[in-house]
C-alpha cells in the first residue's frame, strides 16, 4: 500500500454538521468565563500546601478542561489525600472566584442575543455543578441554559464524548443540528466523537497550533461570530 492510501486510512474524509445549527453546547472555564489565572493559582496553592512545590502554567495547561480530582491524582494515589488537596483546591478558588473571574468580551451579549433568538443552549464542562451555577450566575445568565452537564452527570468526561451526548439526550437534540464550542482540544475531541461540529475559540490559553490540530468546524476569534453558525 502506498503513502497516500495510508495518508487517507489516517486522516478519513469527515462529513461534519454544517450551519444553521438549532443547538449551541458551551464549555466553560476559558470559553464563557476568563478563570484561567484562578484555576492555574489554585492549583499551585493546592500544590504549595501539599507539597511544598509549585509548576509552571504549561503544566497546568495541559490538563485544563479535566476534572479535579484526576489532575490530583498525578501528585497521590492515596484517595484520602487527593479529597484533601480538592478540599485546598475549593477553598482558595472559591474565596477569590468572584474577585478574579470575569466573563469574556461580547460573552453575555452573544448569550443574550442566542437567547432571543430561540436557539437551544446548554452548558457542558468538567466542573461541578455548584462551580458551573457560580460563574453563569456571576455572569447573570444561567436561566439562559436549558441544560448543565457537569462533573456529578457523567462517569466519563471529556475528552470522552459522553457529557456532550448526555447534554443532546436532555435536550432531544440530534447532533447533526449541534455544535459544541471549547478553548481546548480536550473540548473539540469530544465534540467530534459525539458527531456534533466543533467551534474553537480564540481567546482562551491554548495556543491556536493545538486547536488547529483538532481539526475543528469552525475557528471564532469573537463571540459575535457564532451567531452567523445559527
Amino acid at each position: 500500500m502506498g503513502d497516500a492510501s495510508v495518508g487517507a486510512l489516517a486522516h478519513p474524509v469527515r462529513m461534519a454538521p454544517a450551519p444553521p445549527y438549532s443547538t449551541l453546547l458551551f464549555d466553560l472555564d476559558g470559553t464563557l468565563i476568563d478563570s484561567v489565572g484562578l484555576i492555574f493559582a489554585s492549583y499551585n496553592h493546592t500544590l504549595q500546601v501539599h507539597r511544598g512545590e509549585q509548576r509552571d502554567d504549561a503544566y497546568w495547561l495541559r490538563m485544563l478542561g479535566t476534572p479535579l480530582r484526576t489532575q490530583l491524582a498525578e501528585f497521590s494515589d492515596d484517595p484520602v489525600e487527593v479529597e484533601a488537596m480538592a478540599t485546598t483546591y475549593r477553598e482558595h478558588n472559591h474565596g477569590l472566584h468572584d474577585e478574579l473571574v470575569r466573563a469574556y468580551d461580547g460573552v453575555v451579549e452573544l448569550i443574550d442575543e442566542v437567547g432571543r433568538r430561540g436557539t437551544t443552549l446548554g452548558l457542558v464542562t468538567s466542573k461541578s455543578r455548584n462551580g458551573a451555577r457560580r460563574g453563569l450566575n456571576l455572569l447573570g445568565v444561567t436561566e439562559r441554559f436549558e441544560t448543565l452537564v457537569c462533573l456529578e452527570d457523567v462517569q466519563q468526561h471529556k475528552p470522552h464524548p459522553a457529557p456532550v451526548l448526555a447534554a443532546l439526550e436532555r435536550l432531544s437534540a440530534a447532533p447533526a443540528g449541534a455544535v459544541y464550542v471549547g478553548d481546548s482540544p480536550h473540548d473539540l475531541i469530544a465534540g467530534r466523537a459525539a458527531g456534533t461540529a466543533t467551534a474553537a475559540v480564540a481567546w482562551g490559553p491554548f495556543p491556536r497550533a493545538e486547536l488547529e490540530a483538532c481539526e475543528p468546524d469552525h475557528f471564532i476569534e469573537h463571540p459575535s461570530e457564532l451567531l452567523a453558525l445559527l
